[in-house]
């Protein structure tokens, strides 16, 4: 039996792909409400395809509880926030679920930890919660890192197809966590040392990260003499060995917005590249925020009230708003005095999680006239005939209308 620590956006979905293909799964979470959520036959968040691969994990007999469990395997799944002000990873959750975990563990089992660290966590964090409880690794507990490697929004094909990095003391020990990656993964699973799965995870995110920086500030020397930095990327990318990201109003999730400062936490007088360029990515909402005054100054508005804000997830068709760049461009405005004041709209998000937030699509379109597309819902790229007449800044370049403003 495994034991998958952590259900949320990566622990849920991996649990519920080991149980549909085979292994005896019991899911565990702090959190008393998902958990009810899930033992009531619900999912908790959305995504292609996770309704039908929960209900055929439910045919095959996952468990969810609060409880830690007595078994063999541990997969630690829990999130890993950094600190703003050093940039180091905080490792408080992994600590706490290890210290739960050496609670009710056997001697043998093994604990591995699927979180993205920054390289040296588990020999700074982990190995250290492990030896206070008595036991010794490599004989009486085995320890493994098999950093995730999925998006939402195509998780579950991404969880299938995606290769996979499993790193371990012990080799063998490697081979046995392999076994239960390879019950659904149809991708290589290449087995390495711990630190260099730690480094390789990290690096994946940061190079993305550096790439999209500098379509960014690509944006940024177009915007400055008036030329089209989508035009400019789409005839770089022509050349073999050119691949361009795409700019946008900023970078969100829990990855590349995130990982890329475990770097420069931990390498401070060596990550300069890597700084540079998460700071070019955090300042792009504030690039936006100025390309919108500059836009109303340009047709004469100055009811910012009837400004709209088009997307609140940080990436389309997904309802995952961590590190989104839009609830970045309501903090700032909020600072100025004007985050009530503008319209703010998402298909996907339910709740109100900011003022002036609105759920009916036409109702947002029609009370406003400048809208701001910051996320590419299909939603919106389906409706675009609704838009005209109205003043549109288009932060994804998926608006044809004649006359719309680009970044």
């Amino acid at each position: 039996m495994v034991n998958i620590i952590g259900l949320g956006y990566i622990g849920l979905p991996t649990a519920l792909m080991m149980a549909a293909h085979g292994v005896e799964v019991v899911g565990t979470d702090y959190n008393k409400e998902l958990v009810a959520t899930l033992k009531s036959g619900k999912t908790t968040f959305k995504e292609d395809g996770i309704d039908e691969l929960f209900q055929k994990a439910i045919e095959a007999g996952i468990v969810f509880t609060t409880e830690y469990q007595v078994t063999d395997t541990y997969i630690v799944s829990v999130p890993t926030p950094y600190d703003k002000f050093s940039k180091k990873v905080d490792a408080c959750y992994v600590v706490a679920a290890v210290k739960d975990v050496m609670k009710v563990c056997p001697k043998g089992a093994t604990v591995v930890i699927e979180s993205t660290v920054s390289p040296g966590t588990i020999d700074r964090f982990v190995r250290p919660v492990i030896e206070e409880n008595g036991f010794v690794i490599g004989r009486d507990i085995h320890l493994v890192h098999a950093p995730e490697r999925i998006i939402p929004g195509n998780m579950i094909y991404e969880l299938l197809h995606n290769n996979r990095t499993i790193g371990a003391d012990d080799p063998k020990i490697g081979q046995i966590i392999k076994k239960y990656y390879s019950s659904f993964c149809q991708g290589e699973i290449v087995i390495t040392d711990i630190r260099t799965a730690e480094m390789t995870k990290v690096v994946e995110n940061t190079f993305r990260a550096v790439n999209i920086a500098f379509a960014n500030e690509l944006a940024k020397i177009c915007r400055h003499d008036n030329m089209d930095v989508y035009e400019i990327i789409r005839i770089c990318n022509m050349h073999p060995r050119v691949n361009i990201l795409q700019p946008g109003p900023g970078v969100g999730g829990h990855c590349i917005s995130v990982d890329p400062w475990f770097l420069v936490g931990d390498y401070p007088s060596l990550a300069k590249v890597i700084d540079e360029s998460m700071k070019t990515n955090d300042g792009m909402p504030d690039f936006v925020l100025n390309r919108i005054y500059e836009i109303m100054k340009k047709h004469g508005m100055t009811d910012i009230g009837r400004v709209g804000l088009y997307g609140l997830t940080y990436k389309e068709n997904v309802d995952d708003m961590r590190e989104s760049p839009t609830l970045q461009m309501i903090e700032s405005m909020e600072r100025h005095l004007c985050g009530n004041m503008v319209k703010i709209y998402d298909p996907f998000i339910k709740k109100d999680v900011v003022p002036s937030q609105m759920h009916d699509f036409d109702e947002f379109i029609n009370s406003v006239d400048f809208i701001v597309i910051l996320v590419g819902h299909d939603e919106i790229k389906e409706n675009m005939e609704k838009l005209r007449g109205k003043v549109i800044l288009d932060t994804r370049n998926i608006c044809d209308i004649e006359g719309v403003h680009k970044l």
